[in-house]
């Protein structure tokens, strides 16, 4: 009897002690599920350009508001407030490239205005020239970009030859920004220009590894065979995004942004939307959105 009472306390024990290693067990594992709650690192990077939310700020202004917003960069488009131009001095210079270098703001690159659809060659040998001043700038100041842009297709010229006009002026900017550290960024946009197609053409004509798009979330970028069919064509070549309002419906933002992450992209996604007067209180708005649109809340 003793025998069997005791056989029996020590199964019983046993028993008890696995029922108790499967409770820590499963606690365990209900612990480690993953969660769209949790917060994970973003492999992108947000930031804004100046226009418009910006252009009246100063670069003290730009850095205090993307610090509170948590902006991790901002790309400064030529003509704005904080005049970031070609004008400055070297010593005006190194100032700007210092107060970046001192906060947590980026100077991720500049926003130019310049272009070379023109058909007029004096003006298009013009912008070009003007384009490596602006380079110069950029690496004076410490900025890794340049953006330049098409704006349309001249009716009186064909097509093709427009677009591999831009394309061989894009060639020998990369070139000569290449030998400067910066990159030149080709915004999608335009008239017609703004059409992902012939954006991929430029990029072809251009063929250089120095050269790359600024994704400038388009309407256009829906047209023809549809948003992933065109994404696909430049996103290889993607080296900055622009972005409008998040809450625009009529732009698939989601899937922008789960195609960026997809692609392996690392580089910034920038708010370009319009001036408020409680600007620091949208931006918080729009980064919340940007991260929810990633599961990162």
């Amino acid at each position: 009897m003793k025998t069997r009472r005791r056989d029996f306390l020590k199964a019983a024990s046993l028993t008890l002690g696995a029922i108790g290693l499967a409770r820590r067990s499963a606690l365990a594992a209900e612990t480690a599920k993953p969660s769209s709650f949790i917060t994970r690192p973003a492999k992108l990077k947000l930031g804004i350009v100046t226009y418009n939310i910006a252009k009246d700020w100063d670069v003290p202004t730009i850095i205090k508001n993307c610090t509170e917003a948590k902006f991790q960069g901002a790309e400064l488009r030529t003509t704005h407030a904080h005049g970031v131009e070609v004008t400055l001095s070297k010593s005006q210079r190194d100032a700007v490239k210092k107060q970046f270098r001192d906060s947590p703001v980026e100077l991720m690159g500049l926003g130019s205005a310049f272009d070379c659809h023109t058909p007029d060659q004096a003006k298009l040998r013009a912008d070009i020239a003007a384009t490596k001043e602006y380079i110069l700038l950029a690496q004076d100041v410490g900025a890794p970009g340049v953006k330049v842009r098409p704006n349309a297709l001249p009716a009186e010229v064909p097509k093709e030859k427009t677009l591999v006009q831009i394309g061989k002026s894009l060639r020998d900017i990369g070139e000569f920004a290449a030998g400067h550290g910066v990159q030149i960024r080709l915004e999608v946009h335009g008239k017609d220009t703004s059409l992902v197609p012939n954006a991929k053409t430029i990029m072809d004509v251009a063929d250089h590894q120095n050269v790359g798009v600024c994704w400038n979330s388009n309407q256009t970028d829906l047209d023809g065979e549809g948003f992933d069919h065109n994404f696909n064509l430049l996103k290889k070549k993607i080296f900055t995004v622009h972005m409008r309002d998040l809450y625009l419906d009529e732009y698939p933002f989601r899937k922008l942004l789960a195609g960026l992450n997809e692609s392996g992209f690392t580089g910034y996604c920038l708010a370009e939307i319009s001036e408020s007067k409680d600007p620091v209180r949208v931006l918080k708005y729009f980064r919340s959105l940007w991260l929810a649109y990633q599961n990162l809340l």
